[in-house]
């Protein structure tokens, strides 16, 4: 053993001279990303701004490098050589065998002595450690790498830590990993170091906002904490403390408790999570935080936003008396605002997830399906099971919305997003929890529901007006997903470059009083179809006129339309409608139903040529060429002035795009809902797959890329209008990376998503002219 390599931890041997195999925490700092990856240099970040986070050390990638060094490196060339990230059988067999080589490798004698010599520094007791991967590009402003690689818990004993460690060396060449990294333009090995840090025995944890969520009054600090392990709080499975204070003399302002129904611990002997029930326990009902604790988390907050220069989204957890953070990330939902209302909303009642923003206090009206909506009083609080498009015209005028199920791309989500409306989806038990006439106060933004008191009904829309300065210019277009005429004039008076989505079956609920539109053939009412729908066109064409408005032709599911009058007698019974009968298909089918609406869209054009076409779940060229022939026939056939979009929903359209570009497609709107479905396999509205939907998923992304790619091989404008640029405001930095055209968000979401592609396009000219120096 040759002790001659640097370290910043004494006595730890090494190699080679200038060669650090491992660095304390405290010693690392963001210029070494290169050498202890980009977790390890974001804790060490914070270390050196005083912040307390629980005490580690980093297995620098020389570490790694001296590892696989030899036989294993060529080993491992030889595999990537012919890597082909598009063969997913092909490239699980290669993650695989390139796993098991890692896996098996001796540590150098050096390596190992530094590990283990760094773990008894660290502890001499052997503590139980928590043992991360901390890639040179993870964690970093262009690629997060979020979920992919290993972490390893409760590790104790030195043959443990040394196996974690290969693991998480094996890690960087997973099968998703790989994938994300070639298909990004990053080699496909990269060195990785391993954090270790000790395992925190979180009697106590909780969430920490350093302005309020729901008010958005940045005077205040917001903390709710729970017993045992934080995730119960972050995880809303029990109600915590709720602790309202002043951010500049650190008092009390509100403090409510919850009641704490359980809690989650480690068990001391298997090392496992375990569930403790509190319902008997004084702790269930007693508070959390202690004043001392309350203050030294208030000093720690101010010491946080003012480091990182934004409002800070921080997770806590509390060891004998010791505070440490665990995490800090900025909070993005917040807007300019005033400070809130002295009163406050209390404990909750209910909890799901905010989905969209804003807080009323309201009369609760349960109603379990639209055939019951005369009994919703204008502004009551709708709580259903579900929602789907026929509850439109109830939804609006409702003053809030809650679901039992759905997520963040839940039809209720989108909808009142788009109402402007507050939202709850996924609570869960709110149908049963709540009754008619109960007096509540709900917060779209942090997903709860009080008992009602103090906080007046909301102005929503006040709340998303665009902030005072001069309006931000972007060369990416910025449109908006529409469906309610009502709100149209408001929405157009913003800056925003046109519709991207006005969706027809809303439209038609509203225009056709909840009546399936089939019934008005069937009555001989076709006439009337034709006009009621082009008075609804008319007015957003009017209101955003010159802008153009890309109206996306009815896209029915059986199962969301039976419900409407005449829907038994016209809808399939199917299995699983939303790969069923809809969409373009349905066009070629009922000809006779589309030629009116083709007519209405014609009428509306007269005076309003902004209105343009697009054609929802589009399965293949066949289709399309009949839908096209439709369209041809039609009073819009010779218009050449008529944009036609395809929705780009259906995986297949990276096959047929030359083919509908052939056909006559001018424009392509990726669908990143129901592609992000359909690619992963996963049902959004699942509550047991729902956690698993996931629109930033690489093998979404990379459908999402080739699809911008090839629509501008063809000569193709493409935008996107799924959900992800209104949830994830970093999504269209990537967007815009990759050369879509335009974006188009949901109404709440206008001035993030424009301010995201502004900055995003500033970060390219400044990129491409640092390149062009370094040249």
């Amino acid at each position: 053993m040759n002790p001659t390599t640097e370290s910043t931890v004494p006595g730890i041997p090494a190699a080679a001279p200038g060669v650090t195999l491992v660095r304390r925490l405290t010693d690392v700092a963001r210029e070494d990303l290169m050498s202890v990856g980009g977790k390890a240099a974001n804790l060490g970040e914070m270390l050196h701004a005083g912040i307390p986070i629980p005490a580690g050390f980093v297995i620098t990638t020389a570490a790694f490098e001296q590892a696989i060094a030899g036989a294993p490196a060529a080993a491992i060339a030889e595999e990537l050589s012919h890597l082909d990230v598009n063969d997913t059988a092909a490239l699980n067999a290669a993650a695989d065998r390139l796993h098991k080589l890692v896996d098996g490798i001796e540590l150098p004698e050096a390596v190992r002595t530094a590990v283990l010599a760094a773990y008894q520094e660290l502890d001499p007791a052997g503590a139980l450690v928590a043992v991360r991967s901390s890639a040179t590009a993870e964690d970093t402003p262009q690629f997060s790498f979020a979920g992919m690689f290993e972490t390893f818990l409760n590790v104790r004993a030195e043959n443990e830590l040394i196996d974690a460690v290969r693991r998480c060396w094996a890690s960087t060449f997973g099968a998703r990993v790989l994938f994300y990294r070639v298909t990004r333009g990053m080699p496909a090995e990269m060195p990785v170091a391993v954090i270790v840090q000790k395992m925190v025995r979180s009697e106590k944890s909780g969430v920490l906002f350093t302005a309020d969520p729901a008010t958005h009054d940045r005077s205040r600090i917001v903390i709710e904490a729970a017993w045992g392990l934080g995730e119960v709080v972050v995880g809303g499975q029990v109600t915590p403390d709720h602790y309202v204070l002043d951010k500049a003399a650190g008092a009390v302002l509100e403090e409510t408790i919850g009641a704490k129904e359980f809690m989650l611990t480690q068990d001391p002997v298997t090392r496992s999570t375990k569930r403790v029930e509190l319902a008997a326990d004084p702790r269930g009902t007693a508070r959390v935080l202690t004043t001392e604790e309350l203050k030294g988390l208030v000093d720690l907050a101010n010491q946080i936003e003012q480091h990182y220069k934004v409002a800070q989204d921080i997770e806590f957890a509390i060891e004998a008396n010791q505070t440490y953070i665990t995490q800090s990330r900025p909070i993005t939902t917040l807007r300019h605002s005033g400070p809130a209302s002295e009163a406050q909303a209390p404990a909750p009642l209910l909890r799901g997830l905010g989905a969209s923003p804003g807080i009323v206090t309201g009369a609760v009206r349960v109603l379990r399906s639209p055939a019951e909506g005369s009994k919703l009083r204008d502004h009551e609080i709708l709580v259903a099971p579900m929602t789907s498009p026929d509850w439109v015209p109830i939804m609006r005028r409702a003053g809030a919305i809650v679901t039992d199920s759905g997520g963040m791309t839940s039809h209720a989500a989108i909808v009142a997003r788009e109402l402007g409306l507050p939202c709850i989806v996924g609570t869960r038990t709110a149908t049963r929890a709540l009754h008619d006439g109960m007096q509540v106060t709900l917060n779209g933004t942090d997903g709860t529901i009080s008992t009602a008191g103090g906080i007046a009904a909301a102005d929503t829309k006040e709340r998303e007006s665009a902030p005072a300065g001069a309006p931000v210019i972007t060369a990416t277009r910025l449109y908006v997903n529409l469906a309610d005429p009502e709100r149209a004039v408001e929405v157009a008076g913003r800056t925003i470059d046109g519709v991207g989505l006005l969706r027809a079956e809303f439209m038609m609920l509203n225009a056709l009083d909840r009546t399936h539109p089939r019934r008005f053939i069937w009555e001989g009412r076709q006439d009337e179809f034709v006009q009621r729908m082009t008075d609804q066109l008319r007015v957003f064409g009017r209101a955003f006129q010159p802008r153009p408005v890309i109206y996306r032709a009815m896209d029915f599911r059986t199962n969301e339309f039976r419900g409407l009058a005449g829907g038994d007698e016209f809808e399939l019974q199917e299995a699983n409608p939303m790969i069923g009968y809809r969409g373009c298909c349905r066009y070629v089918r009922e000809p006779d139903l589309f030629r009116l609406e083709l007519k209405a869209l014609h009428a509306a054009r007269v005076d309003h040529p902004n209105l343009q076409l697009m054609i929802p779940f589009v399965r293949n060229g066949i289709e399309f060429a009949a839908c096209k022939r439709i369209i041809d026939e039609s009073e819009l056939g010779g218009d050449a002035s008529l944009q036609l979009w395809i929705m780009a929903e259906v995986p297949s359209v990276l096959y047929w795009l030359p083919e509908y570009a052939r056909l006559g497609a001018t424009g392509v709107s990726i669908g990143s809902n129901d592609l992000t479905q359909l690619v992963l396999g996963v049902d959004r509205d699942s509550e047991v797959l729902g956690r698993d939907y996931n629109e930033r998923d690489p093998a979404v992304l990379d459908a999402i890329r080739r699809i911008i790619k090839e629509s501008h091989r063809l000569g193709l404008t493409c935008s996107i209008c799924g959900q992800a640029p209104s949830t994830y405001p970093e999504y269209a930095e990537q967007l815009v990376r990759w050369g879509i055209d335009s974006i188009s968000v949901n109404p709440d979401a206008i001035e993030a998503a424009r301010l995201q592609i502004a900055q995003a396009e500033q970060r390219i000219l400044l990129d491409a002219a640092r390149n062009a120096n370094r040249t």
